[in-house]
């Protein structure tokens, strides 16, 4: 039983990876033809929307405390995924998704910071690895970065900023209410700034319903519910393994949907900023593991 609890664990941390990277691309189209802000509040409306008929019988555990974190938590939440799209809209979905998976190095670095536990020597590795690879991605010929790769990486530093307060506040809180908290108060912040900052100047685009949709309800409400399923049941190493394949399908998905063209240099790049995630989320302990066997 423990065996299919673990294969199961993996497909599911597998899946969440297989639809974040396939979301790439949906919200590059989607974001052409919707405004950024309305876009994300319908998102992040349906997930919480979503989340509260799933868990009803949780939100008797609701209180101060859990409101204010995940409130911090929402804000940050709207923060990274404001960059990152607004950054989408300037680069393209491949690139969007492997910049924005920097955050998975940065993370030691703002843990440091937090709480003075010093970044291991694969920490320092994976942070040199990854500038490599995002000089190879980003910098143009006269070495300057375009806007949409800036704001990816923005993306990126938000989102190392989100998981290590996750990290702090899910210790002490349960993890479905911080969650549907953060959805909702990352909702409220995007329908402010629509209603300020943006005009609908026609109706949606043909399908946009359909990315809506796809975006709200597997995107955000089902990976992440089998995000949470599948690292309950999967040790650290291989779950990050797994989840960092978001990038590697985020490239895939581009190519074959969108039609990016992949460059030997934009290769290398992509293969750097993965070793780097590998070498930050695991120290390449199943390679050391699998010789010494």
């Amino acid at each position: 039983m423990v065996k299919y609890k673990g294969m199961l664990g993996r497909l599911a941390l597998l899946a969440a990876a297989l639809i974040w990277g396939s979301s790439f691309f949906i919200m590059k189209n989607a974001v052409d033809g919707i405004p950024v802000f309305l876009l994300l509040g319908i998102r992040f409306t349906v997930g919480s929307v979503l989340l509260t008929l799933m868990f009803t019988w949780r939100l008797k555990g609701l209180n101060g405390r859990v409101v204010r974190r995940g409130a911090v938590l929402g804000v940050l939440l709207f923060l990274a995924y404001t960059a990152q799209t607004f950054g989408l809209k300037g680069t393209t979905p491949g690139k969007n998704a492997f910049l924005t998976a920097v955050y998975c190095v940065l993370v030691p670095f703002v843990a440091w910071a937090a709480s003075r536990r010093r970044p291991t020597a694969w920490n320092w590795l994976a942070a040199v690895l990854c500038l490599g690879g995002i000089g190879l991605v980003s910098l143009d010929g006269d070495l300057t970065i375009n806007q949409g790769d800036a704001l990816t990486l923005l993306g990126g530093v938000f989102y190392a900023l989100h998981m290590t307060a996750v990290s702090r506040f899910g210790e002490e809180e349960d993890p479905i209410l911080l969650t549907l908290v953060q959805f909702a108060a990352a909702a409220l912040a995007c329908w402010a700034l629509s209603l300020l900052t943006e005009r609908m100047t026609g109706p949606f685009p043909d399908n946009a319903w359909l990315e809506l949709g796809y975006l709200a309800v597997f995107a955000t409400t089902a990976a992440l519910l089998l995000q949470n399923v599948g690292q309950s049941v999967t040790p650290a190493a291989p779950a990050s393994i797994l989840l960092s394949l978001e990038s590697v399908f985020g490239v895939l998905f581009s190519v074959l949907f969108y039609g990016e063209e992949v460059t030997l240099r934009l290769g290398l790049g992509f293969g750097l900023i993965f070793l780097a995630v590998m070498a930050s989320e695991t120290q390449f302990g199943f390679i050391r593991r699998g010789r010494a066997k």
